[in-house]
This record gives structure tokens, sequence and C-alpha cells, in this order.
């Protein structure tokens, strides 16, 4: 009852396969290439349980998937690897296309090969669940209604661009070779281990450090915010009971502007690490907008609502406190994924942008 997760070491996998034990689940093969975001710190917790292995490997490496696809005989996959930020993506696409487009084709490819090979009960039992984005529906106006599953793909940037190109890839290998496919769209996740070029972490550490809070453009920009470990109770239920073919989409139902973001952040820190001197917020600096930085994201959730019974537990004030308190706590983890190309690769990106 094995099952192969690739990219369980990054944010959103090392929580899912945390998660996965603590709650009883089966043994897990966890591949994943260890890229700046992919973190073994992140799975300290399962260190000596020999139900989780762990597989340095990339999954555009179609020979070793094929090794531990024929080796462990996994129930499900489950499809998290992936590059996943906006900014990197601007700055170097290439890498996007490589993981995202021709990693999930090759481990499509693999998956369907091994498959056909197995009994028909085995066949029918099979499932293989991939991890998307909102980002591929693009942008939203003010006042339009958020995104449903039937919402049309039309991705802003290389990122996004890569994640739409996969969505088609699953859905196609359903429709063409029958493979049991299942996807899940997620608005933004935050939470414990998450790699601090994202907004929130990024806006922890630096109120932490007393550094610029970088905002781009007036801060206006709109997401749903979504607590990681709801997202990983919504995988783990469509995995049990989603329908065969389908997407669905896991908001937060928590629309806030990126400035709402770093506000609720400072207060929590001026809380947490009062300044006499000055509040958090004297440290928000609006840098130049990235390049075609989508307005607004929201996603609709009923379909995962009714058909499965999901929704999330935790509010976005429930959720941001518990995420600055972790960070807090953990400041080891932190100053290891701080050190070195993390601090290279802030300088470089928000140099580009100057004051706004």
């Amino acid at each position: 009852m094995t099952v192969l997760v690739t990219g369980g070491a990054g944010f959103i996998g090392s929580n899912f396969v945390l998660d996965w034990f603590a709650r009883g689940g089966g043994p897990v093969v966890n591949l994943d290439k260890l890229t700046y975001a992919g973190n073994p710190a992140n799975l300290e917790g399962l260190t000596g349980n020999a139900a989780h292995v762990f597989v340095h490997g990339d999954i555009c490496d179609r020979d070793l998937v094929r090794r531990l696809l024929e080796q462990h005989a996994p129930r499900a996959i489950v499809h998290f690897a992936a590059e996943s930020h906006v900014d990197r993506s601007i700055l170097g696409p290439s890498e996007f296309v490589q993981t995202n487009v021709v990693g999930t084709f090759g481990l499509l490819e693999e998956t369907r090969t091994w498959w056909e090979k197995r009994a028909p009960s085995e066949r029918a039992d099979f499932r293989f669940l991939h991890v998307s984005t909102d980002e591929v529906f693009g942008s939203l106006g003010p006042h339009d209604p958020p995104f449903s599953e039937s919402t049309p793909v039309a991705p802003n940037s290389p990122y996004a661009a890569s994640k739409a190109a996969a969505d088609h890839l699953v859905r196609a290998y359903h429709h063409t070779y029958g493979l049991p496919t299942l996807t899940v769209n997620c608005s933004n996740n935050y939470g414990p281990y998450q790699f601090p070029e994202k907004l929130i972490p990024l806006m922890i550490l630096n109120g932490l450090t007393r550094k610029p809070l970088p905002v781009y453009g007036d801060g206006g920009n709109v997401r749903d915010w979504l607590y990681v470990q709801d997202h990983c109770a919504a995988i783990r239920q469509v995995l049990a009971r989603g329908r065969v073919g389908e997407s669905y989409n896991v908001g937060g139902n928590n629309q806030k502007t990126n400035l709402e973001v770093v506000n609720a952040i400072c207060a929590l820190l001026d809380e947490a690490r009062p300044n006499r001197k000055s509040p958090h917020s004297t440290l928000i600096s609006f840098v130049k907008d990235r390049p075609g930085h989508d307005h607004r994201y929201a996603m609709d959730s009923t379909k995962i609502s009714s058909q499965i019974g999901w929704k999330s537990a935790e509010s976005f004030d429930s959720g941001l406190r518990k995420t600055v308190a972790w960070y807090l706590d953990n400041p080891d983890w932190v100053a290891h994924v701080t050190s070195g190309a993390y601090r290279h690769w802030i300088e470089k990106n928000y140099a580009m942008r100057g004051e706004a």
C-alpha cells in the first residue's frame, strides 16, 4: 500500500508527508531532487521511520522513476515536484519547462507503461494525483466570480504556463490511455517549512531582522490564502474519494491584498517582538512591480465541498498566527535556509526592482 510522493522535501510536499504519517498513513517513497527549495531538514521528524524511504533524484530521470515503480509498486503517486516561484520563472524560464512540463511528461509515461502491465484490479485501484495551482487560470478583475474548474486556462507567467501544460498532459493521459488521474488546483499556500522567497515567510524573516519589507507595486494584488495543512487534508480526501479524471479547486476563502497580509504580519510581530522605537509596519517599502503580475486570484471550492465534503479548518487569522509562531520557534531551520544561495537570489531579484 505504498504511496510514491514526488517533491516530498519541499514546502507542501513535506507537510503532506509529515501529516500522512501523523494520521497513520502507509509507507511512503519520497523522491526529491533537493533543489534550493527541497530541504531534508523538513523531514527530520521521520528519522528512523522505516516506512519512509527517501530517494534523492529527479523526476526527469526516467530510468530512476521506472526502477522505483517496479520495486515499490505504489498504489498511488502524489505529484508535487515542480519549480514554483513566479519571479524565478521570469529570470530563468527554462528550468520551469524542464521540470514542470518535461518532468511531468516523463513521470506520466513511465507510470502509464508500468500501470498497463498491472492486473486489472490493481489498475482500477491506482491513482495519479497531480498538484497544480490557481495561477493556470490567469487573473481576475475586482468583481469577477472566483475561478471554477471550468474556467478557461489563461496563464500569464512562465511558471503558470508550465503548470498549465502539465495539467493538460495529466488530463490527456486519462482521456487517451485511461490512466486514473486526479488534479488539485490550489490557491496560495502558507505555513511551516515554506522557503522564504514567498511573501509570508519573507516578510516574517525580514521583519525579525528589521530589514525592509518589499511590497510589489501598491500592494493591491489579491490572493486567496490557504493554510498548508488544510491543503494536505484536501489532497488526502481527493486521493481517497475523488472522481477519476476530474480536477478540484481548493481555496482558503481568504481573499487578502498583499498589503493587508503584510500589515497583519507586522501586527503579529509587534505583539511577539515589540520594538519601542517603531512598529514593524514602518519597514514596508514599495518596489517596482514584477512583469505580468496577476491582479487577483480567488477559488470557488464548491465542487470539492459538495462532492467530497472538504472545507478549510483554519481562518486566515488563526493560520497566520500559527505560521508566525512556527518561524519564531525554529531559528535553526531559518538560519540554514537563508544562507548563501538564498541571499544571493534575494539581492538579485529586489535590486532589479528598486523603489516604486
